[in-house]
């Protein structure tokens, strides 16, 4: 219960934090940005790392001239796409035998939730995740255990890591420093972290709803 206080309080604060870490490690506040978004998208087990709100900060901070926008967004983009691309391989590395085990660190219920999003859009799933928390971190693990094609995979990879760290960051940049966002930028952070979970709540309540009026149906 203290941890998920503890990082309730890091994400909806991030504004507080950055500026503590920009204080504390200076330049290396860009590596620890580069490895947060690598986790966050090439680690099964780290779904819960900021990403959206964090890119957001990071480009408010820039605009107030703390951070170099230009390194950001190099930074970023890299990062998104190596993590997706370690996360496939691991999802290669594990084939379709994910299904039929379980394993420790894999949440079922996400890996099937992501499971219907593909089933849903297809490999565009790829480009559609990097809006979605926790599915995100999950789309490209199964497009490595479906055995998407490399080549579509990059490509599907690339076009939403750069539409991702495009939107958020530049909206950081451009809209963090109004000083009616800047005011209330942790209510900002807040809202963009119940923006991206809402169409995740939308799809979970719909599923059920269809389930609910199948199970009526048959009976």
């Amino acid at each position: 219960m203290e941890f998920l206080l503890t990082a309730v309080d890091f994400f909806v604060h991030l504004d507080v934090y950055i500026g503590v870490i920009l204080e504390k490690f200076g330049l290396w506040t860009y590596l620890l940005l580069f490895l947060t978004i690598f986790c966050e998208t090439g680690l099964v087990v780290t779904p819960f790392l900021p990403g959206d709100s964090l890119i957001f900060v990071v480009g408010a901070f820039a605009a107030a001239g703390k951070l170099d926008v230009g390194w950001l967004f190099v930074l970023l983009v890299v990062a998104s796409v190596g993590g997706n691309t370690l996360n496939y391989q691991i999802g290669s590395w594990f084939g379709p035998a994910v299904f039929e085990k379980n394993y420790r660190f894999l949440k079922r219920k996400y890996l099937d939730q992501t499971h219907e999003f593909f089933e849903k859009y297809g490999a565009k799933t790829i480009i559609f995740a990097r809006f979605l928390p926790i599915v995100r971190t999950f789309a490209p693990f199964l497009a490595g255990v479906g055995r998407m094609t490399y080549l579509r995979f990059t490509i599907y990879n690339v076009v939403g890591s750069l539409a991702w760290v495009t939107l958020f960051l530049y909206g950081g940049f451009f809209f963090g420093e109004i000083p009616i966002v800047k005011r209330n930028l942790t209510l900002v952070i807040f809202a963009i972290l119940l923006i991206s979970v809402v169409p995740t709540v939308f799809e979970v309540i719909r599923r059920r709803f269809q389930a609910g009026r199948m199970e009526k149906k048959d009976s």
